[in-house]
Order: C-alpha cells, then structure tokens, then sequence
C-alpha cells in the first residue's frame, strides 16, 4: 500500500473492529429491559463500523470497482447511518423525558410494547426513508475512493440540503428540544424521581443519567458536525440547480473512481470524509465508555465467566492440562529446578567385598592362560562412598 492511501493504515480498521465488537457487548441486557433506543444504537453503530472496517480493508490500495453490489448497499448505509444515530438518540431522549416528567413508566406489557413500537417507527422509519429520499440526489450510481471504500455520491444541489444534509440537524434539534425539557422536569420533580425509578426495575438512576449524559453528547456533537458539513458542501464548490429527474439521472451507472493522491489535494473533501468514518468509531467507543464499566455490566462479566467456568468443556479440560502438567514434572527429562534424589542402599561389608572379588578374580586367572596366579587384593579392599551408596538421578 502506498502511503497516500492512508498515512495511518493499519490504524482506521484496527478501531473499527473494536469499536463493532465493543458497542455490542452491552447489548443483550439492554434487550432484555426492552430499551428500544439503546438498542438502536448499539445495532446502527455496529454495523456502521462494521462497514467502514470492510471498505478500509477491501479498498486500502485501490478505488477498482470489484464489488458493485457491496457498494451499492454500503453507500446506502452510510446515508442511513448519517441520520439513523441521531434518530437512536432522539428515542433515547424521548423515553428519558417521558421518565422525568412522571407521565408513565412503562410497567405493564403493553405498555413497553407501544413504546418499542414508536421508537422503533423513529430509529428504523427515519434511516429508511432517509435512504429512500437520497435516491432522488444521487448523481450516479455510487463513487470509490482509495484507502477509504464506497461512499454515496450525492449531487451537490439545492434540493439535497433539504432531502440529505438537512435531517441530522432537525433530528438534533428535536431532540435538543427533549434533552432541555427533561432537565427541566428532573430539577422540578427530584423528590419523586428516585421512587419512581423504584418501580421500574429495567432502569435505575446510575444508567438514566448514563443514557442522559450519552444522549447530551450525541447531541452536542450532531448539530456542529451537520453544519459544518453543509459548509463545506455549499462552500466547496458550485451549488447545481436541480434540472429534474432525467437530468440528475442521466448516465446514472457511472462510479466515480479516486485515488488518495488526488482526493487527498482537496483538504476540505479529505476533512469531511475522514470525519464521515471516524465519528461512527468514536460513538462506539463512547458507547462502551458509559456501558461497557457499569454495574451491571460487571455483574454480566460475571455471571459469563462463571457459566465458561462452570460448563462440561471446560471441566473436561481442565483435569486434562493437569495431567499434562504434572506429567512434564515428572519427566525424566525435566531436572530443572529437581533436587537429586538420594536412595539409601545397606552397606557392603569389606569382608564380603574382598571374598567376591577374589572369586572373580581367581575365575578369571583359571580362565587366562596369560595371566598370573598371584592375586593382590591391597587395592580391591578399598572400597568408595560412591560405591556403597550409589546414587539414583
């Protein structure tokens, strides 16, 4: 890969994979306390860095169009997600506001069930019809950069300020709208906000304030990054007047193909689509931030690793590492850190020495036409330590 590709490579898909494998983590307890909006943006977040990670990597070193069909549906992601996070968050203040102000907290099934229908509506129904809408804007069938991947190519025309670039700062302006009035509630209704939370057992006080500090900075980050995005697109270059349909779509099949060295001159375009990738990895990491270390995300690690501990495989296992490790202990061949070991053996007494060894020593003389009959036992008799407790090793 050449260096104008990404100067930071293998960096953005290191991230991205962590921040997907990450935002997912809390997601089966917040599923099972039906926290729609949570869900939402764990799922959204997810799969949006699941699919810069698979751009970055496919597209490191090229902008060829090998994979049509992937590109089609990753550009149609990236305009969903742009307004899908948002949208999440909007639910999340919503549910959060309707807490605070002591209009309900949901407590019978079906009551939890309309809820999840209209947060639903908003984190599912808005990203679809955003995807839909940018259809109209599109001006032609999607455009590769190098070192980046697939990205929409949304034609820089009055009409797409309205149908694209428009929603995330009315979302967040909404939702702005909710975060105030849930404050507002909060500080009005303190006495009777920590009973209330009593009786809902799927939300406690340490995660509403969670949910609320994560939904402030989502908040805080939209609306300035959205501007500043229309900025650039409407300062960047020419603003087209929208000619109609047949116009905009005219040649539509055609796929915009960059390499690093050029888009990379234009510092504002390079801005705005570093951003564009970046900003879904630190939602997740953020995400994680508030989640990822509380109670009773603790008490799941806990209750994950016990049931790992405590299930047949590992019992199975563990017995079997033990066998090995003491196997290798007492290995022959394994002396290290192995002290000798001393077996006591009973003496040989001199007398019974000296007898043996003139019997064989006579043996041999009668068997050896060469060797002499004198027999001198002086040096036999003196018989060694060694040789009277040997040593075992």
């Amino acid at each position: 890969m050449s260096f104008a590709s990404d100067p930071t490579y293998p960096l953005f898909p290191t991230f991205a994979f962590l921040g997907f494998f990450l935002v997912l983590i809390p997601l089966p307890w917040h599923f099972q306390a039906w926290n729609a909006g949570t869900c939402l943006y764990m799922v959204w977040t997810a799969l949006a860095c699941l699919n810069q990670f698979i751009n970055s990597l496919a597209w490191r070193d090229s902008a060829i169009n090998f994979a049509p069909v992937w590109c089609d549906i990753s550009s149609r992601l990236i305009t969903g997600v742009a307004v899908a996070i948002p949208a999440a968050s909007l639910c999340i203040n919503r549910r959060l506001y309707k807490i605070a102000s002591i209009q309900c907290v949901s407590v019978t099934r079906a009551q939890k069930r309309r809820a999840v229908i209209e947060d639903l509506s908003i984190g599912l129904g808005i990203p679809i019809i955003e995807m839909a809408l940018a259809y109209v804007v599109n001006g032609h069938r999607f455009d590769i950069y190098e070192g980046l991947g697939c990205y929409p190519a949304i034609y820089n025309v009055w009409l797409s300020y309205v149908l694209v670039s428009g929603w995330p700062i009315a979302i967040g302006l909404v939702s702005a709208c909710y975060c105030v009035l849930s404050l507002r509630a909060f500080h009005q209704k303190r006495s009777q906000f920590r009973e209330l939370l009593s009786q809902n057992k799927s939300l406690t006080v340490n995660r509403y304030f969670r949910l609320m500090a994560l939904a402030t900075i989502e908040l805080i980050c939209t609306i300035p990054f959205a501007t500043y995005f229309i900025i650039i697109n409407s300062s960047g270059g020419q603003v087209f007047p929208y000619k109609g349909w047949a116009d905009l779509h005219f040649h539509w099949s055609f796929v915009g193909q960059f390499p690093a060295t050029l888009w990379r001159l234009d510092h504002k375009a390079e801005i705005a689509l570093e951003l564009t990738r970046w900003l879904v990895v630190v939602c997740a990491f953020v995400f994680f931030a508030f989640f990822g270390f509380a109670d009773e995300a603790r008490r799941n690690y806990k209750r994950v690793i016990t049931s790992a501990l405590e299930s047949r495989f590992v019992r199975k296992l563990v017995p079997r590492i033990r066998s090995k490790s003491d196997a290798t202990k007492l290995s022959p061949n394994n002396s290290r850190g192995v002290l000798p070991v001393f077996i006591n053996r009973p003496p040989i007494h001199i007398e019974k020495k000296i007898s043996m060894i003139s019997d064989s020593s006579l043996t041999k003389a009668s068997l050896s036409p060469s060797s002499s009959t004198n027999v001198s036992f002086e040096e036999e008799t003196k018989v060694s330590y060694d040789e009277c407790y040997g040593h075992a090793y």
